[in-house]
């Protein structure tokens, strides 16, 4: 195979929601292409960095694409499908980066990395999920995965829907769980929105909070005390993500279970959280992402650390909420992904061919991960491409 060129753009992302911590107007993300000959044919690979941090344009154009594209083309060779290896593209990128410091850094690399798989994909005119089970011998979800609605944000004044309303619009689309924001309103405001949300999805079981980290230690502890009964799926990052003690500390307080991982970037920020914060096998949820933490490869390796430490694959539920973590779920053979149906476009959500039923997603057949198929993106994938 030959790369032709790589290039980057920053997509803003749409709308103006906000979580306890943090207004999405000012964030935007990489959108990545590949171009590349294979076999005589010319193909486009495309990946992102996930949505919720920023994107990395000089990391990107000033460091990874340039060493990437100086590499002789045997040192990336041997691939899926004859088209380059995304782990050896991964080495390549991260050449004279020191340990540590992962950041945006894992995130700009994550988004080049995902480029290279959805080009294999394409190669093999196949549904990344194909490529992915085959390429690390997983048994993957053919008939769907499980999936849940991440929205319940903190809107503006005057957007004219309700929390209710919300939620009930997703309900009549086929989701059957959901999660919600919390700890942007008093801790009574918060539980009446918990409240409706309930009554909306009609158990406790099928509703997530998140918190994003907004609380003190001693707050998420008492927080975490009052949600407790309430029997809810999860709750989620009560805390600084990074503070493994204090994960420990809920884990070890309450008995519903505790999610996080969205914000560890690298293989060594996962067995830190293994070793000091008292993960239960089988109770607790990890919510690393590929497209901030280095890519595939690296994810991969994440779950199999976990596997390997006691717990099991299904306990994985990426963040992220778009199409290339829906192929991710379905290939590795996870635990479920979350959605955004209504915030975060153009890379929120999923693809009109994606059939939703009962609470699971179906990927479509088309080739890579689908993001062509996506009406808010398709426009964004030609400029760049073009």
């Amino acid at each position: 195979m030959r790369i032709m060129e790589i290039r980057e753009m920053r997509v803003p992302l749409r709308g103006a929601v906000a979580n306890a911590v943090v207004n999405f107007a000012e964030h935007d993300v990489s959108l990545v292409a590949v171009l590349a000959e294979i076999g005589g044919r010319r193909l486009a690979g495309i990946g992102f960095n996930s949505i919720g941090r920023f994107a990395q344009p000089g990391l990107l154009r000033e460091r990874f694409i340039p060493r990437v594209l100086a590499a002789e083309p045997e040192s990336f060779a041997g691939g899926p499908n004859g088209a380059a290896d995304p782990a050896k593209v991964r080495d390549i990128a991260m050449r004279n980066e020191k340990p540590g410091g992962h950041g945006d850094r894992a995130a700009a690399v994550g988004a080049l990395e995902l480029a290279f798989w959805d080009l294999a994909a394409k190669a093999g005119e196949e549904p990344a999920w194909a490529t992915i089970a085959r390429h690390f011998g997983t048994t993957p979800h053919e008939q769907g995965c499980a999936v849940y609605a991440a929205g319940g944000y903190y809107y503006a004044p005057g957007d004219g829907m309700s929390l209710g309303d919300e939620m009930r619009g997703y309900v009549d689309r086929g989701f059957r769980a959901a999660k919600m924001k919390i700890g942007g309103a008093s801790p009574a405001e918060d539980m009446a929105r918990i409240e409706e949300t309930v009554a909306v999805l009609g158990s406790p079981g099928q509703l997530a909070v998140d918190a994003n980290g907004r609380f003190t230690p001693d707050e998420a502890l008492a927080r975490a005390a009052e949600l407790d009964p309430l029997g809810l799926r999860w709750i989620e990052e009560m805390g600084d993500p990074l503070d493994y003690a204090l994960n420990a500390r809920l884990t070890g307080a309450v008995a519903t279970p505790v999610a996080t991982g969205e914000n560890l970037f690298s293989r060594q920020d996962l067995a830190n959280l293994l070793r000091f914060g008292g993960v239960r096998p089988g109770i607790d949820v990890f919510q690393m992402d590929a497209g901030l933490s280095y890519g595939l490869t690296d994810y991969a390796g994440m779950i199999a650390d976990l596997e390997a430490a006691g717990h099991a694959r299904d306990q994985a539920m990426p963040h992220g909420g778009h199409l290339i973590n829906l192929h991710i779920v379905a290939g590795l053979g996870l635990g479920g992904c979350e959605a955004y149906p209504n915030v975060f476009l153009p890379f929120g959500g999923y693809a009109p061919q994606c059939r939703l039923d009962e609470g699971r997603i179906h990927p479509s057949d088309a080739p890579g991960f689908g993001l062509e198929q996506k009406p808010e993106l398709a426009p964004l994938i030609d400029e760049i491409t073009a």
